[in-house]
């Protein structure tokens, strides 16, 4: 598929209250998170499932919350870059990546523990649903052919 060409289906109109049912899902699970917490997940799941739709839509949205290019390029690569995230952070990116991989072994005792050591249980809850909100974009984007940059926020 080149740039040029459109998407398979519009999702939105395809499916109109499955569409309003996730944007009510995801606004439900970012009511009360940390907006770069927020960021930091979308980022990472994004990049981990090869969206490239998503990706180029927050990481503008990061850019604009003011991250620094340093930072957000350092958001694939965080085991090797530690110094670029505090602690929270980085529990929340082991998070990420534990339930966007599930297949890969799961949520891990230790994973989850982390945590839970880092998030309240309430923000534990919110971030368990903007992983499984955004993992969802991901797929409906990568599934319709969405093209990075093309109608993001339409």
């Amino acid at each position: 598929m080149t740039n040029n060409e459109s998407p398979r289906i519009n999702f939105a109109k395809a499916a109109s209250k499955v569409f309003k049912a996730q944007i009510a899902f995801e606004a439900a699970s970012m009511d009360g998170i940390d907006p770069d917490l927020a960021e930091l997940i979308k980022i990472r799941a994004s990049q981990l499932n090869n969206c490239a739709y998503c990706l180029h839509m927050h990481t503008t949205d990061a850019r604009k919350a003011g991250w620094s290019d340093d930072k957000m390029h350092m958001v694939g690569v965080w085991r090797e870059a530690r110094n670029f995230f505090d602690e929270k952070e980085i529990a929340v990116l082991e998070l990420t990546e534990a339930v966007t991989l599930l297949s890969h072994g799961g949520v891990s005792d230790e994973v989850y523990a982390n945590a839970a050591k880092h998030l309240d249980e309430t923000e534990l809850g919110l971030v368990l649903g903007a992983i499984c909100a955004i993992n969802t974009w991901n797929r409906i984007a990568v599934s319709t052919a969405k093209i990075a940059g093309a109608d993001e926020r339409a």
